[in-house]
């Protein structure tokens, strides 16, 4: 999937209208009067949003003058959660990295930290030295 398209998928997801109804879609196919039936606005409104969606591919209406049903298309989540996940994987990989560097960063300040307490000791030994008759 493009990244075009999935732009288009979640920004056509990101209003809460849409978002309810493939919500709802989930469910079942609803024909565009049953999707209405919650919200306050006109049918004209709801085409407005159903052709948002059927624009990003969530949903498909089949043509004709008869009612009939939205469905839902489910390839798109598909799609989208394998995006997601090759996403997921890349920030996993870049956190494991970045763990990796800390630990290793952590160390070497632990062993320097070590070695100046070393020195520390030194010194003070040193310092008792020269105070001795």
């Amino acid at each position: 999937m493009s990244a075009d398209t999935m732009s288009q998928v979640f920004a056509a997801l990101a209003d809460p209208t849409r978002l309810d109804m493939v919500t709802r879609l989930s469910g079942g196919d609803a024909t565009v009067n049953q999707l209405a039936e919650p919200y306050r606005m006109s049918l004209q409104a709801i085409y407005k949003h159903l052709r948002v969606l059927e624009s990003a591919g969530l949903v498909t209406r089949p043509p004709g003058p008869q009612p009939r049903a939205v469905h839902l298309e489910t390839e798109v989540f598909d799609q989208m959660q394998t995006w997601i996940e090759r996403y997921r994987r890349r920030a996993e990989e870049r956190y494991a990295r970045l763990d990796a560097l800390l630990k290793s960063d952590a160390l070497r300040k632990s062993d320097t930290l070590q070695k100046n307490d070393t020195l520390q000791k030194s010194r003070k030994t040193a310092a008792q030295w020269e105070e001795e008759p």
